[in-house]
């Protein structure tokens, strides 16, 4: 597929974003940032910042959490998203990969791939045979499981699942919610060079991670949320040597750094 003018590449805008859930719990205020095409932007946070519902509010799914955007905007390329439904923004070329994986487990790894092109319909921008010799080739130990029951797989080849179901949909930007939750650090790693590769090869990414230093490894750009509010935003290499996110999300100290 021929590479889009710099004019006409699909950007995702948040701008002043306030979500609730019920009538009372702000979730977030006011919050604003942007994600350029082929772009790989990473969002840092405690629990509780806002860092799900903000990919929830870009996807869709908000709706499905009891969740309400009350002011502000979600816009990517030519498509409002704030307020549409999760097939508009698949069909937009927005695709999240939910925290905790949620790969259905009674059914085969194919059939969860399958899965994947749901709601696509006839305007698919990729052939199924195409996007799944996409996630062969990322997965190969998914092309060996294909009639396997995703339950009866490892947390590691479940995420990479979970990754690959996003990928039969050929998004142009992928929302990815904690991949390396819970896996060991080797399938870290390979998770950290999947997301890598997909990037390269012209998918943006908005990244939500509790490993910091994972995700400032891979990010362009990157933001802290706390309580709701983005405290701070800049270049990934630059915030990796605050104090800030150093000493909170790094678990580095004065003292250690002193010592280095």
């Amino acid at each position: 597929m021929p590479e889009a003018p710099p004019d006409e590449r699909p950007t995702l805008h948040v701008e002043q974003l306030g979500v609730t859930y019920g009538r009372a719990l702000s979730a977030l205020r006011s919050v604003s940032l942007t994600v350029p095409h082929g772009a790989v932007v990473a969002l840092l946070g405690a629990n509780g910042a806002g860092k799900t519902t903000l990919l929830r509010a870009v996807s869709g799914t908000l709706r499905l959490h009891r969740g309400a955007i009350t002011a502000g905007t979600v816009r990517y390329g030519g498509t409002d998203l704030d307020g549409r439904d999760p097939v508009a923004a698949v069909r937009a070329g927005v695709v999240q990969v939910p925290e905790g994986r949620k790969v259905f487990a009674g059914l085969t790894v194919d059939e969860n791939l399958r899965a994947g092109r749901l709601g696509l319909g006839r305007g698919a921008p990729t052939p199924a045979g195409e996007a799944r010799d996409r996630v062969f080739t990322l997965f190969p130990r998914l092309a060996e499981r294909t009639r396997q029951a995703a339950g009866l797989l490892s947390g590691g080849e479940q995420q990479m699942l979970a990754i690959g179901r996003a990928l039969m949909a050929a998004p142009r930007l992928l929302l990815l919610d904690e991949p390396s939750l819970g896996l060991a650090p080797r399938m870290v790693d390979r998770i950290a060079e999947v997301i890598r590769e997909i990037n390269a090869q012209g998918t943006a990414v908005l990244l939500v991670e509790q490993n910091a230093g994972m995700a400032l490894s891979l990010a362009d750009q990157a933001h802290v949320l706390e309580v709701g509010e983005l405290r701070l935003s800049g270049p990934a290499g630059e915030l990796a040597r605050t104090d800030a996110v150093r000493r909170l999300y790094l678990g580095e100290t004065s003292d250690s750094r002193g010592a280095a």
